[in-house]
């Protein structure tokens, strides 16, 4: 993730369960789609989500102009920054899905991944965060990079890859079949988002 405009100051959430306390869990500042691989893994070895994850699923976000902007942006953490967050792209984990309208403002494309198929197939040697000089942007985590099942060692730019025009046509059975298939899951509107795991559930 590359913050690339930040006016929002956040504030604690209190009702935070003690069993989610965030420093609990591994956090690297602009890495947000391996901070999600290693949440996924983390709440199901500790029992909080299933075993096998999948209860769990990865939403990337973003659209053809690379700006995934949001308007009072909840965090997993149970932080919320009021202002405008701009970033090229962001991921988030979803468990119990909980929608709230004007959460996501303008228009965005969301990919949604089913954390199982997620954790097996994604990949990062954290290209993406280096210069031309090949210098670091940000320090990236202190953990080896994340190698796929299959001995791939990038494909963060296929998860990134939307386009509106790739969005589903409509939600259905056979759409919540390619999510638990599909290792890049399916495209869909914020509109549709809802419906989605309303189907799911």
């Amino acid at each position: 993730m590359a913050t690339l405009n930040s006016n929002a100051s956040s504030s604690s959430s209190s009702s935070l369960s003690p069993t989610l306390e965030a420093s609990r869990f591994l956090h690297t500042p602009h890495y947000c789609e391996e901070n999600v691989y290693m949440l996924c893994k983390n709440l199901s070895e500790d029992g909080i989500a299933k075993s096998d994850s999948s209860d769990l699923f990865v939403v990337f976000i973003s659209n053809e102009k690379k700006q995934a902007s949001s308007f009072r942006f909840i965090s997993i953490w149970g932080f919320l920054a009021d202002g405008v967050i701009l970033w090229d792209y962001h991921v988030i984990c979803v468990q119990n899905f909980k929608y709230g309208k004007g959460l996501f403002r303008d228009f965005r494309v969301f990919r949604i991944v089913h954390a199982p198929i997620f954790l097996r197939n994604f990949a990062s040697d954290r290209r993406h965060m280096k210069d031309s000089d090949g210098n670091w942007n940000s320090p990236p985590p202190s953990y080896d990079v994340i190698v796929a099942q299959d001995g791939t060692v990038h494909n963060l730019n296929e998860y990134m890859e939307m386009s509106s025009a790739d969005v589903v046509k409509t939600i259905g059975a056979d759409t919540v079949e390619t999510v638990l298939a599909q290792k890049l899951g399916v495209l869909v509107s914020e509109t549709q988002l809802e419906e989605l795991f309303s189907l799911i559930s």
